[in-house]
């Protein structure tokens, strides 16, 4: 029995989506016990008041970066995360900072897989194998390390608590837009997993002579010229939200939706935790290891011989981006209009 638990999952939205089902888990098997969550700042809004943490420890990872300032600031957080007493920590993340993490907590077991990167596996007590690791999913994965403790004899769950408040705003919001309600998320931080805006355009406009509805745009203020690209080709009705949502605003707008369209990016991991019908993408990633779990029959992955490479940079020009064409996504997407 754990009394004072700790998960360290910092980011970035889609892992801490994959990772629910751990917490939720973890909840279940320790009903007693104090747990905890250490998170970046800017995701622990996702986090706060889930009904299976007992705390949010948000801590600021920009404060890393400048080099005096750095280890003033690792002090504090560590004194903070020793006056926890945490006597578990599963670090679901395993990089250095992590694993740093791990150590300054001061537990006296510390669990971590033994592939972690950056050498964090030295932080660990016990370590957790998963020599399949690129061949399952990523939510597969860590549900490794609630079986290492003695969680995973029972099925995955995604809880994932709406704001009333946020829900009754965004009824408000969307009540003037005709349905179908289709989210979109164009953006995602590595450029190969970038769809195309013409890509996106031209199956929105097919979805909407067909369909009517609302294309409704979410995503970070990096994606705001993706967004607009996109909704300057349509002719329906268009609700650009990009830029402008909170963490929870977001989960309400994705809850309130019809279905989702999106790259392999937090939104997309997000719709599909709360239960809606997802279609993606999949250029440089693999739907076996990333696809949206509980859709995965949504997920159009390419069949260029470069596919699920993970390059963050492509030098072969993103010829996936053609091959991968809108035509190849409608079927997917009438299927999750129709659901």
């Amino acid at each position: 029995m754990y009394e004072r638990i700790a998960i360290l999952k910092p980011s970035a939205l889609g892992d801490i989506v994959h990772a629910l089902p751990v917490l939720t888990a973890l909840r279940q098997r320790f009903p007693g016990s104090h747990i905890s969550w250490v998170v970046n700042r800017s995701f622990a809004p996702l986090l706060e008041h889930h009904p299976h943490l007992d705390r949010v420890v948000a801590f600021d990872r920009g404060a890393f970066r400048n080099t005096v300032g750095a280890l003033h600031y690792s002090l504090q957080l560590a004194n903070q995360l020793r006056g926890y007493h945490f006597d578990c920590v599963l670090d679901l993340q395993g990089l250095l900072r992590t694993g740093l993490m791990s150590l300054m907590t001061g537990a006296p077991r510390k669990i971590g897989f033994a592939n972690a990167r950056e050498g964090s596996a030295y932080a660990y007590t016990h370590r957790v194998a998963v020599p399949d690791a690129d061949r399952i999913h990523a939510v597969d994965r860590y549900w490794r390390m609630a079986e290492f403790v003695g969680a995973g004899n029972r099925p995955k769950q995604f809880v994932l608590p709406i704001d009333p408040q946020e829900s009754d705003a965004v009824a408000k919001l969307f009540a003037a837009y005709p349905r179908p309600w289709l989210c979109v998320a164009a953006g995602a931080k590595w450029v190969t997993k970038r769809w195309p805006p013409q890509s996106f355009a031209t199956l929105l406009q097919r979805f909407q002579s067909q369909y009517g509805g609302t294309a409704i745009l979410v995503g970070a203020t990096d994606d705001i010229a993706l967004s607009a690209a996109i909704a300057n080709q349509l002719r329906g009705s268009v609700l650009d939200l990009t830029g402008k949502t909170s963490l929870p605003r977001l989960a309400a707008v994705l809850a309130a939706a019809g279905a989702m369209l999106a790259n392999d990016t937090g939104p997309l991991h997000l719709s599909a935790a709360l239960g809606k019908p997802c279609v993606a993408p999949y250029t440089c990633t693999k739907i076996v290891r990333h696809g949206p779990y509980g859709s995965m029959a949504g997920a159009v992955e390419t069949m260029v011989p470069c596919a699920g490479s993970y390059l963050k940079q492509c030098p072969r020009g993103t010829i996936c981006f053609g091959e991968l064409s809108p035509d190849r996504l409608w079927p997917a997407l009438e299927e999750a209009l129709r659901k």
